[in-house]
């Protein structure tokens, strides 16, 4: 089985409030097969006490707001991968982590490899680094101007 790049995301919702204004969207990319949920896990983090909850964990009704993600428990999120976010999560907040695979890019390769194409390289750009390039082209345009 070909697997599309894999992302690990991890979001942080502070206030222990996650309310869900991110699911359509998340809903929407699943329902229109550009990505699919490999694992999904959600941490929550109170006076230091760490609550880790696969998604097959969740009660009923949780379950049921995140039913139309369509996600997969392969419990490839691992405990190192879980403690290394709770380190980082601030008190009295809650994270969802996800294993996405990018489907459009699966199909996109697939293309590339029918034409007798072959990637030489793939590699993301971190926003940042996408934001600060950015910047500096704008400072020289308007200092050579």
């Amino acid at each position: 089985m070909t697997l599309g790049p894999i992302d690990f995301i991890a979001l942080e919702f502070p206030g222990n409030r996650f309310r869900g204004e991110i699911l359509p969207e998340l809903f929407e990319l699943v329902e229109k097969g550009i990505i699919r949920i490999i694992d999904l896990v959600v941490i929550m983090k109170d006076q230091g006490q760490v609550t880790v909850r696969e998604l097959r964990e969740l009660d009923a009704a949780h379950l049921a707001m995140f039913d139309p993600l369509k996600a997969d428990v392969s419990q490839m999120i691992t405990r190192g991968d879980i403690d290394m976010i709770a380190e980082q999560l601030a008190e009295n907040s809650t994270a969802g982590i996800m294993l996405i695979e990018n489907l459009w890019a699966k199909r996109t390769m697939q293309a590339m490899l029918n034409a007798n194409g072959r990637l030489v390289m793939f590699e993301r750009i971190p926003h940042d680094a996408v934001e600060e390039a950015l910047a500096d082209i704008a400072t020289l345009a308007t200092t050579s101007a």
